[in-house]
């Protein structure tokens, strides 16, 4: 049997320096996989340029707390991982500290960037991890829609 996919999204209305948009930590005994990574904006009509990475955060950054919403409404548990300001959430206050990057990419935020791998290339995170999605630099005058949807594997 295949995992639960849950979501962890947010409108993030200001990125006036590199910040994680999203933290997801994985449950203490469950890792997770990636399924998909978008960034998206809401109110730019203004061409700018964005970098957007998926790294692993060896301590946390501190987020707004965010609890995952089940993909697959009425069929099982809430998250193994959880909300909290150092754990699941969005728009940081603090960076904690980044690891290894995972994947990089620059993209114009009026297309916005969606990353959607093979099932090969899907990146998964070991029980315990934190992993980000960061806007990697300034991108002026634009409110980001970040979305993370992740799968629980056991």
């Amino acid at each position: 049997m295949s995992g639960l996919v849950y979501v962890v999204r947010a409108n993030i209305a200001t990125v006036t320096a590199a910040k994680t948009l999203l933290q997801i930590k994985a449950g203490a005994s469950t890792p997770l996989e990636l399924i998909r990574a978008e960034v998206s904006n809401s109110t730019s009509e203004v061409s700018d340029t964005g970098e957007i990475q998926i790294l692993e955060k060896t301590a946390a950054a501190t987020v707004t707390s965010f609890t995952p919403v089940p993909y697959n409404r009425g069929l099982g548990p809430t998250a193994k991982a959880v909300g909290g300001t150092t754990a699941t959430g969005h728009t940081a206050t603090a960076e904690g500290t980044d690891g290894d990057i995972l994947y990089n990419r620059g993209f114009n935020v009026l297309n916005g960037h969606v990353w959607l791998p093979t099932p090969k290339e899907r990146i998964v995170i070991d029980p315990g991890v934190i992993v980000a999605l960061k806007s990697a630099i300034t991108i002026t005058s634009v409110t980001l829609i970040a979305l993370l949807v992740f799968e629980e594997l056991g």
